[in-house]
C-alpha cells in the first residue's frame, strides 16, 4: 500500500508492530516493583474486542446528534479544524505572536490570558460553563459525571470552560480543598477525549469497510501511535486516586489486572497524626513511592491496567518512572516514540514534582510530539496532516496544577505550552501574606540585595550572606551566651546548602561557630544527633534544607532565631518554621517572646515568593530601588 492512501480493510485501533526491545532499560533499582516488567514500551499484538464488534455496539451514535456541528471543541481543535485557519495559527505560534489580556475571573482568580495575534475573535476566550451539557460529554460519561459534579459553580465552571475548550492552563492555586474537583474534571476530560478519539476511529473503520473501493475518501483520524493522554503524578498513591476516579467515571464491566494494581500501588497504612499539615498528609499518606509508570487501555467493556505503552490510551507515571522508560540520553535503547501522539498532558501537584527532580519533567516535555523513529505499524493514510507536518505540539493541550507559581513553571508555560487555542495562567488575585498568619508576634526583617541577573543571583546571595550575616554569627559565637544560641538557618536549595556548609566548616572566620546540618540526604541517625546537639546548645547553629522540611516536616526544638538564606516557594513553610518553631520555644520557656526574631534575604528575582509571604500590598515597594535595604515588620 502506498503512503498517503487510506487503508482498504478494517483497521485495528491499536498500532501493533514489534519495536526493538527496551525492557532491560526498565530495571532501575530494587524499589521498582514487579509492575515495571510488563509495562515496557515494547508493543505487542493484543486482540482488541472492539475490532470484532458492530459499529452500533461500540460507538455512541446519538452523540453527534446531541452535539451541534461546530460546537464540539474536540472537532474544531483536533478532528476537523479549518485547514486555512489552523495554518495561520501555527504560523503565529511558531513566531511567538502572542497577545495578552489580564482579567479577574468569576472565581476570584487573577488571570493572564495569552492568545494569538491576528484573530478575528480571541482564541482561547472562554465563558464559564454552568451545566454539564456544555462539556459535550460522551453519552456513557454523562450519568457518572452528574454524580461527581452535580453542578458547575465558581472554580469548576471557570476551569471546565478552559479544560474542555482544549486550552492550556497553569493553575497556581491547587489545594487540599479543591483537589478532588480538579481530579474529577481532568479525569473526565481525559476519558472524554479518549472515547471520542476511539469512536471516531471505529466509525471510520466501518465506513472504510463499506466503501472499500473509494479512492477519494481520506479518514485522517489518528496519530502515529495510540497513547493520547499523559498524566504526570508525584506518588503511587496519587496514581491510585486518579485510577479510582477514572474507573468511577467510565464504569467498566471488567477491570483486567485490577488486583495486581491494588497490590502494587494501594496502601492503607502509613497514615500520619493530625499534627502534620493537610498538604503533607495528602501527598505522603499511603504509598509515597515516586518510581512508577502505568499503561491503561480501554475497550468496549474493559479497562486493562499494565498494558504495553504502545497499546495504551492513557499513560500515568511519575517523572522519574517515565524518564527511566525513555532510556539513557545517549543509550542505544532510548525510545520515546510512544509519546509522539500525546494530545492531552495533565501535570498534577506540580509543586510536589518541583521537590523531586524538575529536570525529569523538562526532559519529558522535550520528548513529547517528536517525529517517531520507527513506524510501529502506523497506517500513514489515517494520520492527521498536522502530525505529518510535525506540528502536533501546537495542538497538544497541557494542564498544570500547582499550589503556587514558580520560575520553573513559568518557563514551562512560556516554552512548552504553545497551544494554538490559547493558554491561561491563573491564581489568587491577592495574598494577605504568610507573615500575618503566625502563631507568635515577633520582629520580622527582610533584607534586599542586588543581583545583576538570575544567573548571578546565587553568587550575589552568598556574598551578601558572608558579608552581612556571618559577622553577626561570629560575634555571637564569641560571647558564648546561651541567649545568642539556637539560630536556625533555612536554605531551600541543596546546592546553596552545600556551599554554606562548606564555608562554615572551612573558613577561618567561622572556626568558632559550632553547627549541625540536616538535609534531605542526612541519615535518620545523623538527623537525631543534629537535633539533639542543637536542642542541648552543643551546636549554636543548625542548617536546614527546604527538601528536608518538605519530606519530613520535623518539629525542631530550641529555635530562638530564624535566618532565611532564601525565601521558600511554599508559604506554608514560612509559617511552620518562623511561626511554629519560635512559638514552640516560647511555650517551652526556652526564650522570651521579645527575644525571638527572624531575618530573610531576598532579591528582585524572588518576587513570586516574596508576594506570598509579605502580601500583595507590600511586596512591590520592597523590590524597588538599588542597593541593599532592610524592611522590618512587627
Amino acid at each position: 500500500m502506498l503512503l498517503g492512501q487510506p487503508q482498504r480493510k478494517k483497521r485495528r485501533i491499536e498500532l501493533a508492530e514489534t519495536a526493538k526491545d527496551v525492557s532491560s532499560s526498565l530495571e532501575v533499582h530494587e524499589s521498582a516493583d514487579v509492575d515495571l516488567a510488563e509495562d515496557s514500551v515494547n508493543p505487542v499484538n493484543e486482540p482488541d474486542e472492539d475490532e470484532h464488534m458492530n459499529l452500533e455496539d461500540t460507538v455512541d451514535t446519538d452523540d453527534e446528534m446531541n452535539h451541534k456541528e461546530g460546537q464540539d471543541a474536540f472537532d474544531t481543535h483536533f478532528a476537523n479544524p479549518d485547514k486555512v485557519v489552523l495554518a495561520q495559527r501555527i504560523k503565529a505560534a511558531v513566531a511567538e505572536g502572542w497577545s495578552s489580556r489580564k482579567d479577574i475571573l468569576p472565581s476570584g482568580w487573577k488571570s493572564l490570558h495569552l492568545y494569538l495575534r491576528g484573530e478575528n475573535t480571541l482564541v482561547g476566550k472562554s465563558d464559564a460553563i454552568h451545566d454539564l451539557r456544555g462539556l459535550q460529554l460522551k453519552r456513557k460519561l454523562e450519568a457518572p459525571a452528574r454524580r461527581y459534579l452535580p453542578e458547575l459553580t465558581g472554580l469548576n465552571s471557570t476551569l471546565a470552560a478552559v479544560i474542555f475548550g482544549y486550552e492550556d492552563i497553569l493553575l497556581a492555586d491547587r489545594n487540599t480543598v479543591n483537589a478532588q474537583d480538579l481530579r474529577t474534571l481532568t479525569c473526565l476530560h481525559a476519558l472524554n477525549h479518549v472515547f471520542k478519539t476511539r469512536d471516531r476511529v471505529l466509525k471510520n473503520n466501518s465506513k472504510a469497510a463499506r466503501e472499500p473501493t473509494s479512492e477519494d475518501i481520506e479518514y485522517r483520524d489518528q496519530g502515529f501511535t495510540r497513547p493520547k493522554v499523559l498524566m504526570l503524578l508525584p506518588t503511587r498513591q496519587s496514581c491510585v486516586r486518579a485510577v479510582d476516579m477514572v474507573t468511577s467515571l467510565c464504569e467498566p464491566e471488567q477491570q483486567e489486572n485490577r488486583k495486581r494494581f491494588q497490590d502494587s500501588y494501594a496502601q492503607t497504612d502509613g497514615s500520619f497524626s493530625d499534627d502534620k499539615p493537610s498538604d503533607f498528609r495528602e501527598l505522603f499518606e499511603g504509598n509515597d513511592d515516586d518510581m512508577f509508570r502505568l499503561g491503561v487501555k480501554f475497550t468496549r467493556k474493559t479497562v486493562k491496567f499494565f498494558s504495553q505503552f504502545y497499546n495504551s490510551d492513557i499513560i500515568i507515571a511519575s517523572p522519574l518512572g517515565l524518564k527511566m522508560a525513555l532510556g539513557e540520553e545517549d543509550g542505544r535503547k532510548k525510545d520515546y516514540d510512544f509519546l509522539s501522539s500525546i494530545e492531552v498532558v495533565v501535570v498534577d501537584q506540580a509543586d510536589a514534582l518541583l521537590m523531586q527532580n524538575w529536570e525529569h519533567v523538562e526532559y519529558i516535555f522535550e520528548h513529547l510530539n517528536l517525529q517517531p523513529k520507527e513506524t510501529h505499524g502506523c497506517d500513514f493514510g489515517r494520520v492527521r496532516n498536522w502530525y505529518l507536518d510535525g506540528n502536533a505540539k501546537y495542538l497538544r493541550q497541557t494542564i498544570v496544577l500547582s499550589a503556587y507559581n514558580t520560575p520553573e513553571l513559568n518557563r514551562l508555560f512560556n516554552h512548552h505550552m504553545q497551544n494554538v487555542s490559547g493558554k491561561i495562567k491563573c491564581g489568587m488575585a491577592s495574598y494577605d501574606g504568610a507573615m500575618l498568619d503566625l502563631a507568635v508576634q515577633l520582629k520580622q526583617s527582610f533584607s534586599r540585595y542586588d543581583a545583576p541577573s538570575p544567573v548571578d543571583d546565587p553568587d550575589a546571595r552568598f556574598k551578601y550572606f558572608t558579608t552581612a550575616i556571618i559577622p553577626m554569627l561570629t560575634k555571637n559565637s564569641k560571647t558564648a551566651s546561651t541567649r545568642d544560641q539556637g539560630i536556625l538557618i533555612f536554605i531551600p536549595s541543596y546546592m546553596d546548602f552545600v556551599r554554606v556548609r562548606n564555608f562554615l566548616a572551612t573558613s577561618n572566620v567561622t572556626q568558632n561557630i559550632s553547627f549541625g546540618a540536616i538535609s534531605e540526604y542526612t541519615s535518620v541517625r545523623d538527623v537525631a544527633r543534629a537535633r539533639s546537639h542543637f536542642f542541648s546548645r552543643r551546636h549554636s547553629v543548625l542548617l536546614y534544607t527546604g527538601r528536608a522540611h518538605h519530606f519530613r516536616r520535623y518539629h525542631l526544638r530550641g529555635v530562638k532565631k530564624v535566618i532565611m538564606y532564601a525565601l521558600p516557594d511554599n508559604p506554608i513553610f514560612y509559617k511552620e518554621i518562623v511561626g511554629g518553631y519560635l512559638a514552640a520555644s516560647i511555650a517551652e520557656g526556652k526564650v522570651e517572646q521579645g527575644e525571638v526574631t527572624t531575618r530573610s534575604i531576598f532579591s528582585k528575582y524572588d518576587a513570586l515568593k516574596l508576594e506570598r509571604i509579605v502580601g500583595t500590598k507590600r511586596f512591590a515597594a520592597m523590590l524597588k530601588g538599588n542597593g541593599g535595604d532592610t524592611f522590618n515588620f512587627l
